[in-house]
C-alpha cells in the first residue's frame, strides 16, 4: 500500500484536476457538456473532438510533466469524470455566432481572443469578452472588426448585381439575420447562367456568418443537412435544381426553428439532440414546383445577366470584398442599432406570414426611407402564384373555383368535379382523404391568391364529413366565363337549379343518412328508384315516368357518370348537376321535371 501511495496520483487524476482548475465545466440547454476557461474568452469548448478539451488537456498536462504524455485511457478516464461533472451542473444557453434579443444583439467576431460586437437601440461596439456563451465548430471563419465611417451600403451595392428594389430586400435581410429571436425567409438568387447568383450569395453569407464553406452542396439526407446546420449560423445551399418534399419541410423548420434527435454513437438508449433556428440562403435557375408553405418563407430575388463589358474576375470581386467588408459590417450594424430602436414603434396594420421580418423591413423603410415592405409582399405574391401554377390539382381548384364564385363540398365531390390530369402526377390526389389533407396544405397560399378557404363545417348526416368552402375574389366568376355558361351558380347568388336542388335533398337526406357505410353512390343509383319512394316525400305523376322503368333510369345513370373528369349534366337542361344529388340516383333537376309532364 505504501509503494502504491508513493507512485502518485494517477495520470486521470492528474488531468481532472489541471481541467477543473483551468475550466469551468457547464452542460448547455440540449445536453452537451463543455469547459469555460476560467478569467479567459467566454467560449464553450466541447469536451471531445480535435478542437476540444481533451487535445487542450492533453498538451497541458505535457507541459506540467516534463514532456511526459498522457496515455488513451487516461485521456478517457478523465473525460468521463469531467462530463460527470458537467453534468451535475445546471443547463445553462450556449450560442453559435449571434445571441441576444429584442434590446440586445451579440455577434462572436470568430477571434481566438473572444470578442464580439454588441448591438443595442443606442449604438454598436466592439467588446474585449462577451457577455453571453458563444460556441465555435470548423465550419466558421474569423469575421474582421467592423469600421465605422464610410458608405459601406454603396460598397455592397457595387459587389452584387440586382436592382435597386432588390438591393434594399436584400439589406434589410442582412440586418434581420443578426437578430436571433425571429425567423428568416429563404433569401433566395434566382436568375439565368451569368448573373453571378454564386459570388452574390458567397458574399452575403460571408458577412453574416464567415466561413470556409460559404455555399454548400444540397444535403442528401435529414442527418447529413442536421450537422451541416448545427454547425453554422448561415448556410447557403448552391446551384438547387429540385428540391425534394424531405427537404421542403426540412428548410421550412429550420427556418422556424428545428429540432433532431438521435441515437448517441456507441449506445442503445441514449440519444443526440440538435436544435437550431437558421438563416439560409440557396442560388437556382429554377427550382422546379416549390410546395406551398416554402413558398411563403422565401426571399426571391431576381438577378439580370451581366454584359460582358462589365463583368468581373472572381479575384478583383474577392479583393474589392476584402478591402471593403469591416466599412459594410460598420454600416450593417449601424442600421441594426436603428432598427433595433425602431422596431417597439413598429406596428402592422396586416400582417403577413413572415410577420417579425416584415416589422424589420418596416422598420428599415422608415429609417432609410425605401419601400421594401412592398416590394417583398409583392415578390411573396409572385412566388405563391408560381409555385401554384406549378401544382396540377391547386391550379385545378382555382380554376373550379373562379369559374363557380363559390363552391361547398367535401373533398370527395371536389375530386369529383376535377378533370384528372392525362399523365398521372404525384401531387394528384388519389382518394378524398388526400385531397382533403392536399386542400388543407393549400388554404395558405390559396388566401395568398385572394380565395378565402374554410373548413371549419361538416355534413349534418351521421358520416359527418368535413365541408370546405372556397370562394374567388369578387367579380372573377363574371370575367372568366359568361353567366350563361356557368355550371351551377355559386353559393353566394343560387339560381332555381340550387333552390330545388337544396329542397328535393332535404326531402331525401333520411336516405343519404340511411345508406349503408361503404356503398358507393353508383351501387346506390342501381337501385330502383321505387325501393327508395317510402323513405322520400311522395312522389307526383311526373315523378313516376323515372321510377316505373330501372333500365330507363339505367340509361339515365349511365350519362350522369362523369367521364374524363366532367360533370354530371341534368337530362332535359344539360346543366351540371349537384354531387349531393346525383348520389342518390337524381339524374334531372326538380325544377326541370315540369317540361317533361305537359299536364302540369
Amino acid at each position: 500500500m505504501s509503494e502504491k501511495e508513493g507512485k502518485g496520483p494517477s495520470q486521470a487524476s492528474l488531468l481532472v484536476q489541471l481541467a477543473r482548475e483551468r475550466y469551468d465545466l457547464v452542460t448547455s440547454e440540449d445536453g452537451r457538456p463543455y469547459g469555460v476557461k476560467k478569467r479567459g474568452p467566454n467560449l464553450a469548448m466541447p469536451l471531445r473532438g480535435k478542437a476540444g478539451l481533451r487535445a487542450q488537456l492533453a498538451r497541458i498536462y505535457t507541459d506540467a510533466c516534463d514532456g511526459a504524455v498522457p496515455s488513451q485511457s487516461a485521456l478517457a478516464d478523465a473525460m468521463t469524470v469531467l462530463e460527470g461533472i458537467a453534468g451535475a451542473t445546471d443547463p445553462v444557453p450556449v450560442h453559435m455566432r449571434v445571441a441576444g434579443d429584442a434590446g440586445r444583439v451579440v455577434v462572436d467576431l470568430g477571434t481566438a481572443d473572444g470578442r464580439c460586437v454588441v448591438a443595442t437601440p443606442d449604438g454598436w461596439h466592439v467588446a474585449d469578452r462577451s457577455p453571453v456563451l458563444f460556441r465555435r465548430s470548423g465550419a466558421m471563419s474569423p469575421m474582421p472588426e467592423p469600421v465605422r465611417g464610410g458608405d459601406g451600403l454603396a460598397a455592397l451595392r457595387s459587389l452584387v448585381n440586382m436592382d435597386d428594389a432588390s438591393f434594399h430586400q436584400l439589406v434589410a435581410w442582412l440586418v434581420a439575420a443578426w437578430i436571433p429571436h425571429i425567423p428568416h425567409p429563404v433569401l433566395t438568387f434566382k436568375g439565368e447562367q451569368g448573373t453571378g447568383k454564386s459570388k452574390a450569395a458567397q458574399t452575403i453569407v460571408n458577412l453574416v456568418d464567415p466561413s470556409p464553406a460559404a455555399k454548400r452542396s444540397q444535403p442528401r439526407d435529414v442527418k447529413s443537412w442536421a450537422t451541416q446546420a448545427f454547425n453554422s449560423w448561415a448556410l447557403c445551399l448552391d446551384n438547387v435544381s429540385t428540391i425534394p418534399p424531405w427537404l421542403s419541410d426540412t428548410l421550412c423548420k429550420a427556418v422556424t426553428g428545428d429540432g433532431i434527435v438521435d441515437r448517441a454513437l456507441y449506445t442503445d438508449d441514449d440519444v443526440v439532440v440538435l436544435t437550431f433556428r437558421r438563416v439560409l440562403a440557396m442560388t437556382t435557375i429554377d427550382a422546379g414546383a416549390l410546395a406551398g408553405d416554402l413558398a411563403e418563407r422565401l426571399l426571391m430575388l431576381d438577378l439580370q445577366l451581366i454584359d460582358e463589358n462589365k463583368r468581373r474576375t472572381e479575384e478583383e470581386l474577392d479583393t474589392a470584398f476584402h478591402e471593403a467588408r469591416p466599412v459594410i459590417l460598420g454600416a450593417l450594424f449601424d442600421l441594426l442599432s436603428a432598427v433595433l430602436k425602431e422596431l417597439p414603434n413598429v406596428h402592422l396594420t396586416r400582417m403577413p406570414r413572415m410577420a417579425d421580418f416584415a416589422r424589420v423591413l418596416a422598420a428599415v423603410d422608415r429609417i432609410q426611407g425605401w419601400n421594401t415592405l412592398d416590394a417583398y409582399t409583392t415578390s411573396s405574391a409572385n412566388v405563391a402564384a408560381d409555385a401554384l401554377e406549378g401544382d396540377p390539382f391547386g391550379s385545378a381548384v382555382v380554376t373550379f373555383v373562379e369559374s363557380m364564385g363559390t363552391w361547398t363540398g367535401t373533398a370527395g365531390a371536389l375530386l369529383e368535379y376535377l378533370p384528372a390530369p392525362e399523365v398521372p402526377h404525384q401531387k394528384w390526389p388519389k382518394d378524398a382523404t388526400r385531397a382533403g389533407g392536399r386542400l388543407k396544405r393549400l388554404a395558405p397560399i390559396l388566401r395568398s391568391v385572394g380565395i378565402t378557404f374554410d373548413d371549419t363545417q361538416r355534413t349534418p348526416d351521421r358520416h359527418r364529413q368535413r365541408l370546405y368552402t372556397l370562394t374567388a375574389p369578387t367579380g372573377t366568376r363574371d370575367e372568366r366565363i359568361p353567366a350563361s355558361e356557368a355550371p351551377a351558380a355559386s353559393a353566394t347568388a343560387p339560381d332555381q337549379h340550387e333552390r330545388a336542388d337544396a329542397e328535393t335533398l332535404d326531402s331525401v337526406r333520411p336516405v343519404i343518412a340511411q345508406r349503408p357505410q361503404g356503398i358507393s353512390a353508383d351501387a346506390a343509383d342501381t337501385t330502383p328508384d321505387a325501393e327508395r319512394a317510402p323513405a322520400s316525400a311522395p312522389r307526383t305523376a311526373s315523378d313516376q315516368h323515372r321510377s316505373t322503368s330501372p333500365d330507363a333510369a339505367g340509361t339515365a345513370d349511365a350519362e350522369m357518370h362523369p367521364i374524363s373528369g366532367r360533370e354530371p349534366l341534368c337530362g332535359i337542361c344539360r346543366q351540371p348537376m349537384a354531387a349531393a344529388l346525383v348520389a342518390i340516383g337524381e339524374t334531372t333537376h326538380p325544377c326541370c321535371e315540369p317540361v317533361l309532364d305537359p299536364q302540369r
